[in-house]
């Protein structure tokens, strides 16, 4: 027996197939691990199950810890650290750090974002990514089974994507 994690790989040609199958899949109770389509496919998200992503929660965060970092910054350093009344101005002149306060924002916002994106996707500069069929970089469309995370032995699964209109099934293991 191999070890590593293995795939159920359906190839579909068409798009409109491809949906189809998805909730025919779906329906029959076997779990999609993912689909990979050479460009997007509308209504593919919520076929697949997906929930709303969390990722604007995090960029909300990380653009109120800008905020919040860049008012601390500017009221300790003009108010506290070093204060000077400059052109008839308060100690602490709000208006004049709203420039300051947004740019970091925007910074801190747009930084998360990207690095909380990388984190969840998995997305590390020394990790190899999963080929699963180098067709989906052209014409095909790929839905892959994990095999692991099914109740349904291998012989099932695979008539299930077959009878669902793939033009393949292939099997792949990943170490």
């Amino acid at each position: 027996m191999s070890q590593g994690t293995n795939y159920v790989l359906g190839v579909y040609e068409d798009e409109d197939v491809l949906m189809d199958a998805i909730k025919d899949v779906r329906e029959k109770g076997v779990k999609i691990e993912e689909v990979y389509s050479p460009f997007p496919v509308h209504g593919i998200e919520d076929a697949l199950g997906y929930k709303r992503s969390w990722l604007s929660v995090a960029a909300f965060m990380f653009g109120i810890t800008g905020t919040s970092l860049a008012l601390t910054m500017q009221i300790g350093m003009m108010g506290v650290d070093w204060p000077m009344i400059i052109g008839g101005k308060d100690f602490i002149p709000i208006p004049s750090f709203i420039p300051v306060t947004f740019e970091m924002t925007v910074l801190l916002a747009a930084f998360g974002m990207v690095g909380t994106f990388f984190g969840v996707s998995n997305l590390k500069p020394w990790g190899r990514p999963r080929i699963y069929d180098i067709r989906i970089t052209d014409d095909k469309h790929v839905m892959a089974i994990d095999l692991d995370k099914n109740d349904l032995d291998e012989a099932e699964i695979k008539q299930i994507v077959d009878g669902s209109g793939a033009s393949e099934v292939n099997n792949k293991t990943f170490e």
